[in-house]
């Protein structure tokens, strides 16, 4: 099944026409003789057949006309239209629309349980495949949306925990993933004529039996990542502090001095609390 244009006229002509044909239908009649009464009458059924085909096509919406229950065609301009007689024009709407999802529990690609929900905003483009390929098109959007949802989400990882991957997240890479979701979603609704516009992740995280437990892992890796930035850190000032010490006074220090300057200075700056200060006395002995 694939959408196609249907003969339609414009209606405001058709109507002018179909007055004109009706007084030339009357003026047959009126004449009286046999001949033109069945003339007329010919003429003036078909007029009010052709009349009767009005109808009225608004801005975003298209009408599904089928003779006896076969297809014939669509009309999508908006306005006034006088086409095939005796059709059953059904309307459907190209509006741009929304479907929220519901909040969905799913394993990440690691089985951790997460929750998960998107907006999808689509439209119909082929109102025949909308209309007879499947049998009502809004569910079967919200059927697919919430499978391929699910799907997607078990692709990834909720989050890493090595800052040295370079691996795809559903938490930080989200943009990525909504993507993905929208050629898959594309891939599966185009048997029913709908384009997919944007998916967007509304909801994402931690089922609540992991939730606790996940917090903490972030927070201490999160620690660890800072405590290793102050560790290097540290490392590369007292390097310096030595070097200047012993290049600057020319103090040569013996491997035990310098293992004790050394850790003073780490302690110094790693430590998260103030120092405090030590008189060394051993050279008064």
């Amino acid at each position: 099944m694939k959408e196609k244009s249907v003969f339609h006229v414009n209606g405001y002509a058709g109507l002018l026409g179909a007055i004109v044909v009706l007084i030339i239908g009357s003026y047959l009649a009126y004449l009286g003789t046999a001949l033109t009464i069945i003339l007329a009458i010919i003429i003036i059924v078909a007029d009010i057949l052709f009349a009767s085909s009005l109808t009225i096509i608004s801005p975003n919406e298209a009408k599904v006309l089928t003779f006896f229950d076969q297809y014939i065609g669509t009309i999508k301009s908006a306005g006034l239209y006088m086409t095939v007689p005796l059709t059953n024009k059904a309307p459907i709407s190209l509006k741009v629309r929304n479907f929220n999802s519901s909040i969905i529990k799913v394993n990440d690609l690691k089985g951790n349980p997460v929750e998960i929900a998107a907006v999808i905003v689509y439209r119909v483009v082929d109102s025949a495949k909308a209309s007879f390929n499947v049998d009502a098109y809004e569910q079967f959007v919200e059927i697919q949306s919430e499978s391929a949802i699910r799907h997607i989400a078990s692709q990834y990882p909720y989050d890493s925990f090595d800052d040295d991957t370079k691996e795809l997240t559903l938490r930080g890479n989200s943009t990525d993933v909504s993507e993905a979701l929208k050629a898959e979603l594309q891939e599966r609704l185009a048997v029913a004529g709908i384009s997919i516009v944007e998916t967007r992740l509304t909801h994402l995280a931690y089922a609540t039996e992991i939730a606790s437990a996940m917090l903490q892992r972030q927070q201490s890796t999160a620690i660890l990542s800072a405590r290793k930035i102050i560790v290097e850190g540290a490392v590369s000032i007292a390097e310096d502090a030595v070097t200047q010490i012993e290049n600057d006074l020319k103090i040569e220090t013996t491997n035990d001095k310098r293992l004790q300057l050394v850790n003073n200075v780490l302690v110094s700056i790693i430590n998260d609390k103030g120092t405090q200060n030590v008189i060394n006395t051993d050279s008064l002995d």
